[in-house]
């Protein structure tokens, strides 16, 4: 891997707000100095790579979104056959060489989502309120090997019934304490937490 670029992998159940952190994050990294670029997956369409597009109208450069077709389950293609999205980041980079933030970001249907580590260096798996609070407590490597774990929707948590404080306590004690990030996406709450952990494993990776 390219030693000055960061590859970021975001997965998480569909719905959880992947594609919604994506769009928070981009606009800071760039307010931040960096040249980020985004590869989705789907299995048919291109339809998160065309929402990121409209939404990031005049902030990222359309041609710096591209969508993967997976074909199968996305988990296939970031976790144990990475080839399609090895190619589509070699050239995306190529395409846009002074890239230094790549987004990998995988949907599924469960828990087990990874990231193979030839894909990206960093791992960050998405639940959210509207799940319940029990969600943190069925583990999974999502939750429990990913480098960061976001909860986010935290502003409907009232509304669906969930005990904020005990799904943020059940998180933090099956990560045994590694990173968790409260967040609600569509006002920003948490996402600049969610860069500065960002930021600070490429220090670590360089």
């Amino acid at each position: 891997m390219d030693d000055n670029v960061l590859r970021i992998g975001i997965g998480g159940p569909v719905g959880s707000g992947k594609t919604a952190l994506i769009e928070a994050l981009v606009p800071m990294m760039i307010q931040r100095g960096r040249r980020p670029s985004v590869i989705t997956n789907d299995i048919y369409t291109q339809e998160d790579a065309q929402h990121i597009r409209r939404t990031l109208d005049g902030v990222l450069e359309p041609r710096r979104v591209v969508g993967v077709e997976t074909g199968a389950c996305p988990h296939t293609a970031v976790r144990d056959d990475p080839t399609m999205n090895l190619a589509a980041g070699a050239e995306m980079l190529e395409l846009f060489p002074d890239t230094d933030t790549l987004f990998y970001e995988s949907g599924g249907d469960n828990l087990t989502l990874t990231f193979s580590p030839a894909l990206v260096d960093v791992f960050v798996f998405v639940l959210d309120t509207a799940e319940g609070e029990k969600m943190p407590r069925k583990r999974g490597p999502g939750i429990t090997e990913s480098e960061l774990l976001v909860i986010n929707k935290i502003d409907i948590a009232k509304y669906v019934r969930t005990d904020l404080g005990i799904m943020e306590s059940d998180a933090h004690r099956v990560r045994e304490n590694r990173p968790v990030v409260l967040t609600d996406c569509l006002t920003g709450v948490g996402v600049d937490e969610v860069a500065s952990f960002l930021e600070s494993r490429r220090k670590v990776l360089i």
